[in-house]
């Protein structure tokens, strides 16, 4: 095979490659049609107890660190600053900031792992809330994670009763 064929076959390939990727990410943003966007920042979200710099990791559904939500802006890494408020957490990613309201939130805590990031142990700040009706995670890397978990902590809602996470799979009835 002389090498114009050779070229011609890897080109081949990688033009095949990357419509399977794209045709792969549109039936995953299809398949998550379902949820709703993200909420947009309110104009008064009171008083700011901490700013924190860093990166938006990503947002996976509850307890599936490896299943990426790819709808609404939110399926993409990037730079973000994690603002805290009294009525809840503003993320200020690259042209979409949203807000995640404080009865929303469910949990903060550390992970280790998330979809294509692996760091050290508590290494990620992982924020479990609910978007709509649905349970997701979504992680964070900023230098300064266990204040952001001390700014979050100060605003968790209070609840009365268990905390139930995602859809129930099992054919049971809740």
């Amino acid at each position: 095979m002389d090498r114009n064929a050779l070229l011609a076959l890897v080109m081949a390939l990688f033009v095949v490659l990357v419509a399977l990727a794209i045709v792969g990410w549109i039936r995953r943003r299809r398949r998550q049609a379902y949820l709703p966007a993200p909420d947009r920042v309110p104009v008064d979200i009171g008083a700011v107890s901490g700013e924190f710099e860093g990166f938006y990791v990503s947002t996976t559904l509850d307890g599936e660190p490896l299943n990426r939500v790819a709808v609404k802006g939110l399926g993409f890494r990037a730079r973000a600053t994690v603002a805290v408020a009294n009525a809840g957490i503003v993320v200020s990613l690259p042209g979409n900031p949203f807000f995640i309201p404080r009865d929303a939130i469910r949990e903060v805590t550390t992970a280790q792992y998330t979809i294509d990031r692996v760091v050290e142990a508590g290494g990620l700040v992982l924020l479990a809330w609910r978007l709509g009706e649905t349970s997701v995670d979504s992680y964070f890397r900023v230098e300064n994670g266990q204040q952001l978990i001390a700014a979050i902590e100060t605003i968790l809602p209070t609840t009365t009763g268990p905390i139930t996470t995602g859809p129930i799979t099992t054919g049971e009835k809740a």
